[in-house]
């Protein structure tokens, strides 16, 4: 005689099921994910916590303090565009302050002092109209970099930045003008400087003091399919690009400029998930400073493989709200990845290979530092846990001590610093709150600098 076997809920009725639920566990290093997701929690609120009145009067004016202070550059010798857009982009309380090696533009040391930051874009040329291709001279350089002509520019501009390029000179005699990132940073830093000895004339409490269009070669990753399609228009992600004064390891540093896409990666966040960009800040907060020597792994490096794993994976996945600490742990197996193999494509130029520079050596290093990462998740997010809970207790104690003042715009008369505007941080933490995730432009009159013109999006205000 046959017996067949019962079905699911049959099994279930005659209390074959009645076994508890087991907890998931990430099958490496045995963490439950409830537990992770509850650390990445924990450091998202003690990370991005809401500014209070203070805070956000220090930021408003330290704005206001260094857009004034680029008005007055713009004086000095008519270089930088009268009307310029300004692109900030914040950074995060944990980070603090760096030392720089201003010969190599790298960080050499993690200060001691934890405050906000930002990286301030000041634009010197526009190549071309936005939404349009542009040709850049990549002969010279390695992938993701180029040198910059003047040919193309007038006379007015040559004449106004060839004190700032090396000249090449051609077989038919003509004179080429190539736009030098190291001239460049030379005449910011000794603009800045005649600009705050000027300031300084007068101090005042709270004053810093100075320590020392779409490219084609990027035309072709629009014709690829993409996380953002349908969620915003190509006309915004292609918005325009940058050329910063980094060259490539093998390049001319003289000569070369590494391109950026800070404006259209702005963009795009507004399409990533919250639980994911948790999961991406928190895995930055542990490699920042497990993988900083030697140095080779930048954020950069964890953004990009967070684009690529937005075009890989389903949207329905990615967008689950207590998927988190998986997010996490498969970031750190892709950088794993990427190290081992010694391959992370830049998002934007996939044909760059962005860890080509680096030693087998140095990668392999790297992995086996991340593979204690990845053996014990948990405990490598309570250590970051803790160091932003010190970055805020220290902010804190610093307010109490009234060490944290309010900076006075260059061109103010100082007033009573006793006597803050409520009105500012209250206007500041308003559009901040009411523009989550949105890109935010400044444009500055130099000779009005008490009145910026915002633009959020394709708003102004």
């Amino acid at each position: 005689m046959k017996m067949a076997a019962p079905t699911a809920s049959k099994a279930a009725s005659l209390g074959c099921n009645n076994k508890p639920a087991f907890p998931e566990l990430d099958f490496r290093s045995g963490a439950r994910v409830e537990e992770l997701n509850k650390l990445i929690q924990e450091f998202t609120k003690h990370d991005q916590r809401e500014y209070d009145d203070q805070r956000a009067l220090e930021i408003h004016t330290a704005k206001d303090f260094i857009f004034s202070m680029l008005g007055m550059v713009q004086k000095l010798d008519q270089k930088l565009p009268v009307a310029n857009e300004y692109l900030l982009l914040s950074g995060g309380v944990r980070e603090g302050v760096v030392d720089l090696d201003l010969d190599e533009l790298n960080v050499y040391a993690r200060g001691t002092d934890y405050d906000m930051d930002f990286t301030l874009l000041v634009p010197a040329l526009k190549l071309h109209d936005r939404n349009q291709p542009v040709t850049l001279d990549m002969r010279h350089s390695a992938l993701c970099h180029s040198w910059l002509s003047l040919r193309l520019f007038d006379e007015g501009t040559i004449s106004k930045w060839k004190d700032c390029c090396t000249i090449v000179d051609h077989i038919n005699g003509a004179t080429n003008y190539f736009f030098s990132p190291t001239k460049v940073a030379d005449w910011f830093y000794d603009s800045i400087s005649i600009v705050l000895s000027e300031i300084q004339k007068k101090p005042q409490r709270g004053m810093p003091k100075v320590e020392k269009g779409w490219p084609a070669v990027a035309q072709s990753w629009l014709m690829e399919n993409h996380f953002w399609d349908g969620k915003i228009t190509e006309e915004e992600v292609i918005s325009g690009f940058y050329l910063v004064p980094a060259c490539s390891y093998k390049g001319k540093k003289d000569n070369e400029w590494r391109l950026s896409f800070a404006r259209s990666e702005v963009q795009l966040k507004k399409c990533i998930s919250s639980s994911l960009m948790q999961a991406y800040q928190a895995c930055k907060a542990i490699i920042i400073k497990l993988l900083s020597r030697p140095k080779a792994i930048s954020p950069y490096h964890l953004r990009s493989m967070m684009l690529w794993a937005c075009d890989r994976l389903p949207a329905n996945y990615l967008a689950q709200e207590d998927y988190a600490a998986h997010f996490l742990l498969g970031l750190i197996d892709d950088l794993q990845h990427c190290l081992v193999n010694k391959m992370c494509p830049n998002y934007f130029i996939p044909q760059c290979n962005m860890l080509e520079p680096l030693s087998e050596e140095t990668v392999m290093l790297h992995a086996r530092k991340l593979s204690s990462v990845r053996s014990d998740p948990a405990e490598h997010l309570r250590t970051a846990i803790e160091h932003v809970k010190a970055a805020n207790r220290l902010t804190l104690e610093l307010q109490r001590r009234g060490s944290t003042t309010s900076i006075p715009s260059p061109q103010s008369d100082g007033g009573d610093p006793n006597q803050p505007d409520d009105r500012l941080a209250k206007k500041l933490q308003q559009l901040v709150t009411e523009n989550p995730g949105k890109s935010i432009s400044v444009f500055i009159n130099p000779d009005d600098v008490t009145r910026p013109h915002f633009r959020i999006d394709d708003k102004f205000f």
